[in-house]
């Protein structure tokens, strides 16, 4: 079949990027699932880039890569190739930093496994684009066709312009998971304060020691049974408060 003239149709594939991004900005707004999120990334490329039958997400971490979410298992299977052979389309975007895009023939001649396992799966054409959230976040967004003439360069271009896109959701995404990281630690140090306190001032109270060596008691006490020091004295307010610590 033939392919639509790219400057006739820029303005209706543009909205399919765009209607792509509202999506997932609309996922972003209900779920703190970090998969979850990816999954919809996936997902939604299809939408952004006419031709794409199937796509995965590669993730890298501690420079060995593996397949975060897929359409399908195939597809999976494919990555899985491309990481056990140590290169192809997908590799190649990610340690290149720059979109990758290639036809089953060529990739019968560059990477012929690859190549030959993907002919059989039926796929004809290749896109993959690299995916770089910050310094520890990094992979690649894989596209994968039917068609046997590959993929235009205006799907190149709005798959790049999808990534980058996505690249920006996910940076707010990370900020948004370290900020909540960081308010549950807070609030979790307020709470060991607390009781920290509470056990101190009880302490106070019943030995009749000054402020510091109450603490030290506490302190004591948590070394002696390698036990955190908030546990310590969760533990001696539960004694105090069912009666189990007789008043001095």
């Amino acid at each position: 079949m033939e392919r639509p003239d790219p400057t006739a149709t820029a303005s209706p594939l543009f909205d399919e990027v765009t209607g792509a991004l509202e999506a997932l900005t609309a996922v972003l707004r209900e779920e703190d699932d970090f998969r979850i999120l990816l999954q919809h990334v996936c997902l939604e490329v299809r939408h952004a880039v006419p031709g794409v039958g199937e796509a995965s997400v590669t993730l890298v971490t501690g420079e060995i890569p593996h397949t975060a979410t897929a359409t399908s298992g195939v597809v999976g299977d494919l990555d899985a190739d491309q990481y056990r052979i140590g290169d192809g389309p997908c590799l190649e975007a990610i340690r290149g930093g720059k979109i990758v895009r290639t036809t089953v023939t060529d990739a019968l001649e560059r990477w012929p496994e690859f190549g030959r396992g993907a002919r059989e799966a039926g796929f004809g054409s290749f896109l993959a684009a690299p995916l770089v959230a910050d310094e520890a976040f990094s992979g690649a967004v894989n596209c994968y066709g039917r068609q046997d003439d590959g993929f235009e360069e205006v799907d190149a271009q709005l798959l790049e312009l999808y990534t980058t896109a996505v690249e920006a959701v996910l940076r707010v995404y990370r900020r948004y998971l370290r900020a909540r990281d960081t308010a549950e630690h807070l609030r979790t140090a307020l709470t060991s304060r607390a009781v920290i306190d509470q056990a101190k001032g009880m302490l106070m109270a019943i030995r009749q020691v000054g402020a510091d060596d109450a603490f030290a008691l506490l302190v004591e006490q948590s070394q002696r049974e390698n036990t955190k020091l908030r546990e310590v004295a969760e533990r001696f307010v539960d004694r105090v408060v069912s009666g189990h610590v007789p008043p001095r």
